[in-house]
């Protein structure tokens, strides 16, 4: 059995999410909150309310125990690219990409 928790549209490049990503993987849930606490990235604090929201999902929706999940799955897909541009000079523009993140993470039960 597995729970899951999903955020979709998260305003940060998922190249910089993958970071975190990789972090946690394979830990259990609550290496995995201390690690994401006192990770100094921009990613970490989208995470650890991600990582909660699965544990909290598993608990009342699937009645796993807390105390025996670990992280399974965790990956960032890319979202859509909101195009901005920059004025440059002689009246030309250059593009600004502004990239959108889907974040999941799954947690299973330990057997």
């Amino acid at each position: 059995m597995e729970a899951r928790a999903q955020l979709n549209y998260a305003r940060i490049s998922p190249r910089k999410v993958k970071i975190v990503c990789d972090l946690i993987r394979g830990k259990d849930t609550k290496t995995a909150a201390a690690l994401l606490m006192q990770t100094p990235k921009a990613a970490s604090e989208l995470m650890i309310k991600l990582l909660n929201s699965a544990v909290a999902n598993a608990e009342n929706n699937h009645k796993m125990d807390p105390d025996n999940l670990y992280v399974s799955e965790t990956f960032a897909n890319p979202g859509p690219i909101l195009k901005r541009g920059m004025p440059r000079a002689q009246g030309r523009m250059y593009r600004i990409n502004k990239r959108t993140s889907h974040i999941t993470i799954v947690v299973k039960e330990k057997e």
